[in-house]
């Protein structure tokens, strides 16, 4: 209707007839984040935890000039949005490449003050949802959302089964290292995670040499795909959509070894996508080739793993498979 000069966003009247151009996330790598795996709020969490919700709210609302502290995927969500930066138009919506939604159980008073604090760091987070108390999941598909990390099981659970990537944040993980800040360091586990629990469940039920047959057997035929391949797609497209300098570097950190190797490199051939780095560390622990690496975020559908790397880098749970 407007041709060349219509753009996104903007009113247009013709006739006397007023139209408006809709907001879309079509096209961005959308991550729907809640308030605690953004920011720390572990001490105002011990006063909910109480049962007092109207003491918590008090509390967020006397500090709400207070800017809070970063959290477990701050880094995480500064680098991602510096992919915008790379943008012609960083102030246009339909030019950024990354979204950052808030999708928080806080309460709206207390969401101001997660708000303010995000504008403190310059983050440039413009959506919101606080929902007090009730699961927010649900607005995860209108959000269109690449990822949903959260420090409530419950809610990446129900996201799991909705076919969002999601993960439990452990409040308790280090920070991730500064000494890459030109880059986006992403870890994967590999059955449960990227790839289904087809081989899983056949360790789970005849133990490692039963997996490495059938492994080797079906080396040639890919692996189904887990509940984080859509990420790795989405990231691998930002990529490639990216300008020098912003990138993106991603691993494979699972506890296979050869012959087992095979199948997992031929399915990521299959799916056309490349991961910079591939550890197959043969049941060692996971923890100390992860603080070398210094990812961002760390996925994996076992708390065992979980645990040993956050003592060393940010790492979320991913409760997916024939463990959980």
């Amino acid at each position: 209707l407007c041709g060349r000069n219509c753009q996104p966003g903007l009113p247009h009247v013709f006739a006397g007839l007023r139209l408006t151009v809709a907001a879309t996330l079509d096209g961005k790598l959308v991550v729907a984040i809640s308030s605690r795996a953004l920011f720390d709020f572990e001490e105002e969490n011990r006063v909910f935890e109480q049962g007092d919700d109207h003491a918590y709210m008090a509390l967020q609302r006397s500090r709400i000039d207070t800017p809070a502290t970063p959290g477990v995927a701050f880094s995480l969500v500064r680098k991602l949005l510096a992919f915008n930066d790379d943008s012609s138009d960083a102030s246009s919506d339909a030019a950024r490449r990354v979204e950052v939604v808030i999708l928080s159980r806080n309460d709206p008073v207390s969401g101001l003050r997660v708000m303010k604090s995000a504008a403190h760091y310059a983050l440039p987070i413009i959506r919101c949802t606080f929902t007090r108390g009730e699961s927010p999941w649900r607005y995860l598909q209108p959000l269109k959302a690449n990822l949903f990390l959260s420090t409530h099981l419950s809610d990446v659970r129900a996201a799991l089964e909705a076919g969002v990537p999601a993960a439990q944040v452990y409040p308790h993980s280090a920070h991730a290292s500064q000494a890459y800040p030109q880059e986006v360091r992403i870890a994967f586990d590999g059955d449960a995670v990227l790839f289904s629990d087809e081989a899983e469940r056949v360790f789970h039920a005849g133990g490692l040499d039963a997996f490495q047959r059938h492994e080797a057997a079906n080396a040639a035929r890919p692996l189904p795909d887990g509940p984080f391949k859509p990420l790795l797609v989405a990231l691998h497209q930002l990529q490639k959509a990216a300008r020098p300098a912003m990138r993106i570097r991603t691993a494979l950190v699972t506890a296979r070894s050869a012959p087992a190797h095979e199948r997992a490199i031929r399915t990521l051939m299959d799916w056309n996508i490349e991961v910079d780095q591939a550890m197959f560390l043969g049941g060692l622990d996971k923890g100390a080739f992860l603080r070398e690496f210094a990812p961002d975020f760390f996925f994996d559908d076992q708390t065992g793993h979980i645990e040993s790397a956050a003592r060393h880098v940010p790492a979320g749970h991913v409760a997916s498979g024939v463990r959980n």
